[in-house]
């Protein structure tokens, strides 16, 4: 059970099929004093694969050493992950807690987007060349693949940088793929890697990039 202060958390189950699945969050003050009034939440990373229903829970008070199950309903439709957050109070003090998220697979999972980085300086400026990289895991057996680069700018444009198929990908290798581009705004852009196994879009990874003058 990961910890991270005041709490310590699990999801469970950790693999589940599609469709309307339940999913339970289970708490444990890590701390020596109680933690009172916590309004607790489940949030996924990617509402288009795995979406909570709800507003969330509460929980009136945490005891040292105690430990909470909270059940949440989610649909299910392709892996993401999901993280949790809290806010109550502990003493006098209000406190803030979220969690790392933790990866839910849902149904055969063949491959895994591991990682999108932008290759460059931390602050590239305006006209400088950008290579961006994907990192893709074998999971299963699986007949090649379909990536996409896309990149959302400053001024709220959605371009398309790349769409390219991939051979298979035994289970266990990764393998990189990259596509470069040139940015032609000042801002922050968003950049997105989508993974696809025919139609379904299996996995999702972004980063974002600031370009200055």
């Amino acid at each position: 059970m990961p910890k991270k202060p005041p709490l310590e958390y699990s999801l469970s189950p950790r693999e589940i099929e599609a469709g309307v699945r339940w999913i339970t969050l289970s708490l444990r003050n890590t701390g020596d004093e109680d933690l009172e009034q916590i309004s607790v939440q489940l949030n996924s990373t990617d509402t288009y694969k795995l979406d909570v229903h709800g507003t969330g829970s509460f929980v009136s008070v945490l005891r040292p050493n105690e430990t909470q199950n909270l059940p949440f309903q989610v649909t299910a439709q392709g892996t993401a992950k999901l993280y949790a957050t809290a806010d109550g109070w502990r003493g006098e003090e209000p406190f803030h807690w979220e969690s790392p998220g933790r990866r839910i697979v849902v149904g055969l999972e063949v491959a895994e987007l591991v990682s999108l980085f932008a290759l460059t300086d931390p602050y590239p400026t305006l006209g400088t060349e950008v290579t961006l990289e994907a990192t893709i895991r074998g999971v299963a057996f699986n007949q090649g693949l379909g990536l996409e680069f896309w990149a959302e700018t400053p001024d709220d444009r959605l371009l398309s940088l790349a769409k390219m198929p991939t051979e298979p990908i035994p289970e266990g290798e990764m393998v990189r793929h990259t596509v470069t581009f040139t940015p032609d705004r000042v801002g922050i852009y968003t950049l997105h890697a989508y993974l696809f196994a025919g139609v379904q879009r299996i996995d999702h990874a972004v980063e974002e990039l600031s370009i200055t003058n």
